[in-house]
């Protein structure tokens, strides 16, 4: 891309005035393509080909920052007039641009697999290659089946173990977790250790011990935690505190809170007055009888009436 006034130049040099000039040119041609104000300045001119050049706009899309329009203006041999060959968005130097596109296979991660999910077939996989092929000697094929684990049709490579193995030995089961780290013994000589077989069988195992935060998984021999089978700590010796005293005559008082609400200090003094009048009255009244408030029965105040009999006579009573 040449700056803004660059011409392109004929085969014999000169400038080439004719698409040079054709600014205008290919500014009505983007307007009647573009969105309303979407055309901004003229940035320059590039040559092409001979009698071919690209003129480039600044774009005022917002969702094309960095974008530029390029219109490709053409002239023939001895022509005077300039054409639009064609039109374009492009993206410039600084341009937003969407990531670069990943086949399928390519952009999952471990991890993505769910439930139900079925990964295409890769007929090219590096990590296999052939399996054992079945050889009719019944011998020979237990030995392959049974104690060599084959009989599928593809096996991993060495390759493929190779980066099993790294993966293993860099990750939680190798010797540089944190669980690891700070372990007193290692894996080899746990009892809980399994062995996996085949090439594997000298770097790695599989925990068995459910206590263990490794259990059912790939771990080193060099790896370690604190479930190893063989290793303790430190039990300190038990304190005796002697046998329990009861105390089987102390008394412990507790507060009672009574119930029912006490009298006012009015009503103590009503009731102490009355009790009051009530002495005085039975004082005033004769044979000590108690007169109360209101009028007084005549046979109160008379006193107890004398028991009659019958007659006046003695003899006929």
């Amino acid at each position: 891309m040449t700056v803004a006034g660059a011409t392109t130049r004929s085969r014999s040099g000169a400038p080439d005035a004719v698409l040079a000039g054709a600014v205008d040119l290919a500014r009505d041609v983007l307007v009647t393509i573009a969105e309303p104000g979407m055309v901004g300045e003229h940035l320059g001119m590039e040559p092409l080909e001979e009698r071919l050049a690209m003129h480039w706009f600044d774009c005022l899309s917002p969702g094309y920052q960095g974008w530029r329009w390029g219109v490709t203006v053409a002239r023939v041999p001895r022509g005077k007039v300039a054409t639009v060959s064609e039109t374009n968005l492009l993206p410039g130097p600084d341009a937003l641009l969407a990531p670069e596109w990943l086949p399928y296979a390519d952009r999952l991660a471990p991890g993505d697999l769910g439930a139900g999910d079925v990964l295409p077939f890769r007929e090219t996989d590096p990590y296999l290659e052939a399996g054992f092929e079945a050889t009719g000697d019944e011998d020979v094929d237990q030995m392959g089946f049974f104690e060599l684990g084959l009989g599928r049709p593809r096996v991993l490579s060495a390759e493929g173990r190779e980066a099993a193995a790294s993966r293993w030995y860099a990750g939680d089961g190798g010797p540089t977790s944190d669980v690891s780290a700070k372990a007193t013994a290692r894996c080899s000589t746990c009892g809980y250790f399994l062995p996996m077989a085949g090439a594997l069988r000298a770097t790695f195992g599989v925990c068995a011990n459910e206590w263990s935060p490794s259990d059912g998984r790939v771990i080193s021999l060099d790896h370690g935690c604190g479930a190893h089978s063989e290793t303790d700590v430190d039990q300190p010796d038990p304190l005796s505190v002697g046998e329990p005293i009861v105390d089987e005559f102390a008394v412990d008082l507790e507060a009672v809170e009574v119930r029912g609400e006490e009298p006012a200090t009015d009503d103590v003094t009503d009731l102490t007055a009355e009790a009051t009048d009530e002495d005085a009255a039975a004082e005033n009244a004769p044979d000590g009888t108690t007169v109360e408030d209101g009028p007084v029965d005549e046979a109160i105040v008379q006193g107890p009436v004398e028991e009659q009999h019958g007659s006046d006579d003695p003899v006929t009573d």
